[in-house]
């Protein structure tokens, strides 16, 4: 008993660093026997069972102390260390399968790091300014029974109950708001003018179009940002009469036009036709209260508005009526958001009530307050649908790309059986070895992911330009911070672990005395190559999910650009002029329009040239009433009928055909009976089989009734995806001011781009003020309204290609081993006369057999699953046969492909070769 103690006690202080003598381990074991003798006999035993029972209990304690160092052990840096070096080590011995690895990795994760960027950008960034978690947003909820229904301005959505939501107010309900405000500390206003009009500024005599956004004297203030030069706007600035007009520029907007001069302070620019004073500029990074990307190149005081956005009837700041102001406040310590709420709540309902009539049918909304870190949040809710399918997509891409990694690392553990074996007869515990080849699956995805950490951030913005529009800014810009980073470490950790486990663990099941043969026995390798099958199955299936999601968006991409949106898109020039109305008032507009149309109609090349107020499939439409002369009552189909004001080519120019009728011509004056042409949609709806020309009818605006003239074929108005809508069209030139910016069609006989420049120059012969907005083809048009269908096509198609070769590395990976594990068999099924087409055909059988498996599997997921997709499809359902077939056929042919090369050095195995190899 002494000397087993001995042996197990020395092991135990040699592990551990103690070098000492045997003669010293026996005395200090004696030392210790003997206290414990000396304990129980003294509790009444006699010597020999003392001594016995004190050699067992020490020997209980050594035990317990060696599992305890060892358990220990497995977290010492210093072996952590040697298992990171070994575990390189063993990697750079299989440059192969290391590579592959890698590179599936680091696709995996750069997808996933993309894809993260950008719904970090859409759904979690938020404004640069202090404590943005504080900021609220006043809105409100209202439903038919509202008080302020029609005279509300600006964005908004619908929520789950059916509401509309909006958060416009009318400035003098802010001004009571302020007032009477405890609630919110620093009520302050602002307003995006991008959503209203264009604003040109005209700076070292260029003009150019320029955002801006109107805010309050308090607005920096409020959101605790001061200015990196210069001074922020305060409340003089911002009193109504007020002598100067000044503005703060953004940081983006000083670099691109004064290319950060310091003397910009003091600099005067002239915008919408008034000069107005640089007092500051904005701290990097600071985009505004309306939205996190993109900041505003001019920050002004709305006591600006009608200088800088006039209106003809009369002044914003004193008309209750127009809702057209945001407001945002931040939540003050020791109050409640429902506090703050219920009294903002009173304070509204008293504001309305003073400010305007409010019928007795008629209740004020109730107020909301929403989150402000993120102002109103447009991309948010642009992308709010589609992010967690791209989420979704990506997830599945890192998740083959991790079971294609798994099932390399399965198929090398196969030859690394032996020295597994040869560990585990050292003395080496399961544990120990399990750490081993986790550290090494650890090794490969620190790798990858900080391939795809860098992949990812070049690759950033490319679905943002792609969702964006050829002529415009990016709708987000991502930006990479340690919240992108914190992402892809923890997924690659993750992603370590989850491949490295089941080779690990198949790796701890080999018997030892198996492993130190040369061959290993059946039953081995018959259950990692079940496993391996298994992981390649699974790759498939989830190929398949990516291929059908990629297919049903090409085919959806497909059927909405073989649509023809009623007019010839090609040869076409848009472009839109929008008129101050500081130097052309009502009066004036239309016919600085009609100078400007016979300028550019009289440059060579230019075939045609007509205007409207809606751009066809510009995402955007006017709709109004159509009331037959001395109707009572407006039929349901009439109501909120599609209009456009235009010019008189106007369905020349976009090649639409008169079925029959008039179109305008040159009789149609300002002065004589005002003319409307219908499309056939509205014709069958208003009118039946009766002809409408020669009827009256009016709108709810009022004014001289429309006499219809003729009837033009059905065209595309606002979306593609919509039909037809019942339109109506009217002559611009008998409107009485063109108030909005008007979109000029300019039809030429070669590359519409290349006639930009002597179009500019005949807009600048008119006013050197008027800038060029939006310039754009036709085609351009119609491509940015398939912008998110493109974007997903593309997308999922490159998802769908990397899942296939992912997929066809794995059945290659498989059939490979299996091939390798089998070759004694090959071979003596050739001794007994197999034919080496018949060898051929059962290894690419089970390569089919396998591809099938996976297909099925696929296939009852893709059914499930793409349900969910049913909003984002056109012309097809997410069953769809056509898609289903090509999507499994394809995957079938490449497993057929990738499983050939193994197949042939099967059937080119030679019998006695073979025979030895055991």
């Amino acid at each position: 008993m002494t000397d087993f103690l001995l042996q197990l006690w020395s092991r135990l202080r040699g592990l551990f660093g103690e070098k000492r003598s045997n003669h010293e381990f026996r005395e200090e074991i004696e030392t210790h026997i003997g206290l414990l003798a000396q304990k129980y006999v003294c509790q009444g035993m006699s010597e020999q069972d003392a001594r016995w029972a004190a050699q067992r209990q020490f020997g209980n304690a050594v035990l317990l102390e060696q599992r305890q160092r060892e358990a220990r052990a497995l977290l010492w840096p210093s072996t952590i260390f040697q298992d990171v070096r070994y575990a390189l080590r063993i990697l750079a011995k299989s440059p192969a399968t290391t590579g592959i690895a890698i590179v599936s990795l680091a696709l995996g994760l750069g997808v996933n790091t993309t894809i993260f960027t950008l719904a970090k950008a859409a759904l979690f960034d938020e404004l640069s300014v202090r404590h943005p978690e504080e900021l609220r947003l006043l809105a409100y909820a209202q439903d038919e029974r509202s008080a302020l229904r029609g005279g509300t301005w600006g964005d908004f959505y619908t929520d789950a109950q059916g509401r509309t939501v909006l958060a416009s107010f009318s400035w003098p309900v802010y001004q009571e708001l302020l007032r009477k405000n405890q609630s919110l500390g620093e009520l302050f206003a602002f307003v995006d003018l991008t959503q209203f009009e264009h604003l040109s500024a005209t700076i070292d005599g260029h003009a150019e179009v320029v955002t801006a956004e109107l805010v309050s004297g308090n607005f920096f203030r409020g959101l605790g940002v001061g200015t990196n030069l210069g001074r922020p706007i305060d409340d003089t600035d911002d009193a109504v009469g007020s002598s100067t007009t000044v503005a703060v520029i953004s940081d983006s907007f000083w670099q691109r036009k004064f290319n950060r001069s310091p003397f910009v302070v003091g600099k005067t620019i002239v915008v919408n036709l008034t000069p107005i004073t640089i007092v500051g500029v904005t701290p990097s990074g600071f985009s505004g209260a309306s939205r996190v990307h993109d900041p505003e190149d001019l920050f002004i005081p709305l006591s600006a508005q009608p200088l800088i956005f006039p209106r003809k009837a009369s002044s914003l700041l004193s008309d209750p009526k127009i809702w057209w102001i945001q407001i945002m406040g931040r939540l003050t310590p020791g109050r409640s958001e429902a506090q703050a709420r219920a009294s903002l709540a009173v304070s509204l309902n008293q504001a309305v009530r003073s400010t305007m009539e409010v019928p007795q049918d008629r209740t004020v909304p109730p107020l909301l307050l929403l989150p402000g870190g993120r102002g109103w949040n447009y991309a948010s809710q642009e992308l709010e649908h589609p992010m967690p399918l791209l989420l979704a997509l990506a997830g599945l891409v890192l998740l083959l790309a991790c079971v294609n990694v798994a099932n390399l690392l399965l198929a090398r553990s196969s030859s690394r059986s032996r020295e597994i074996s040869i560990r585990l007869a050292l003395g080496a515990n399961r544990a120990r070895v399990v750490r081993q080849l986790l550290t090494e699956s650890l090794c490969l995805s620190a790798i990858g992911g900080s391939a795809g950490f860098l992949l990812g951030y070049l690759t950033r913005n490319v679905l943002p330009r792609l969702l964006s529009s050829s002529w415009g800014p990016a709708v987000l810009h991502a930006r990479f911070d340690w919240r992108v980073f914190g992402f892809t470490l923890f997924i690659a950790a993750l992603s370590g672990l989850g491949f490295g486990a089941v080779p690990a663990w198949e790796a701890t099941r080999t018997s030892m005395n198996a492993g130190l043969k040369n061959g290993g026995t059946t039953m081995t390798r018959h259950r990692r190559g079940l496993a391996g099958k298994t992981l390649a199955a699974a790759q498939v299936a989830l190929c398949m999910l990516l291929l059908v999601s990629a297919g049903l968006f090409i085919r959806t991409l497909a059927n909405l650009t073989s649509l023809d949106p009623g007019f010839n898109k090609k040869g076409v020039l848009l472009f839109a002029i929008e008129p101050p109305v500081k130097r052309y008032p009502a009066s004036t507009s239309v016919g600085l329009l009609h100078q400007i149309e016979e300028r550019i109609e009289s440059l060579p090349g230019v075939e045609s040239v007509t205007l409207s107020r809606e751009a066809l499939l510009g995402q955007s439409g006017s709709n109004s009433n159509f009331i037959f002369e001395d109707q009572p009552n407006i039929p349901e189909g009439q109501r909120d009928v599609e209009f456009n004001s235009v010019g008189q080519d106007f369905f020349q120019t976009m090649g639409i055909p008169m079925l029959y009728g008039r179109t305008f011509s040159s009789t149609d004056t300002p002065t004589s009976t005002r003319v409307a042409v219908i499309n056939q949609e509205l014709s069958r709806v208003a009118f039946g089989g009766k002809s409408p020309i020669g009827v009256f009818f009016r709108t709810e605006q009022g004014g001289k009734p429309f006499e219809v003239i003729g009837v033009c074929a059905d065209a595309k108005y606002a979306w593609i995806r919509d039909n037809s809508p019942p339109t109506f069209y009217v002559l611009y030139t008998q409107q009485t001011d063109a108030e909005k910016s008007m979109t000029f069609e300019v039809r030429t006989n070669g590359n519409p781009k290349s006639f930009s420049d002597e179009i500019r120059k005949a807009i600048e012969a008119v006013d050197k003020d008027l800038p060029l907005i939006d310039l754009r083809t036709q085609e351009e048009q119609v491509d940015a309204d398939l912008a998110p269908e493109r974007a997903f096509a593309i997308v999922t198609s490159g998802f769908g290609v990397l899942a296939l070769l992912l997929a066809s590395v794995g059945v290659y990976g498989v059939v490979a081993a299996g091939v390798l594990r089998r070759v004694n068999e090959i071979g003596v099924r050739m001794a007994l006369g197999a034919r080496a087409g018949q060898v051929l055909r059962m290894v690419l059988g089970e390569a089919v057999g396998l591809a099938l498996a996976g297909v099925g599997l696929g296939l009852f997921a893709a059914l499930f699953l793409t349900r969910f997709l049913v909003s984002m499809l056109f012309g097809l359902k997410p069953a769809d046969p056509l898609t289903l077939l090509c999507s499994g056929l394809l995957l079938s042919l490449v497993a057929v492909v990738a499983a050939w090369e193994p197949a042939r050095r099967a059937s080119r195995i030679q019998p006695v070769r073979a025979l030895r190899h055991e």
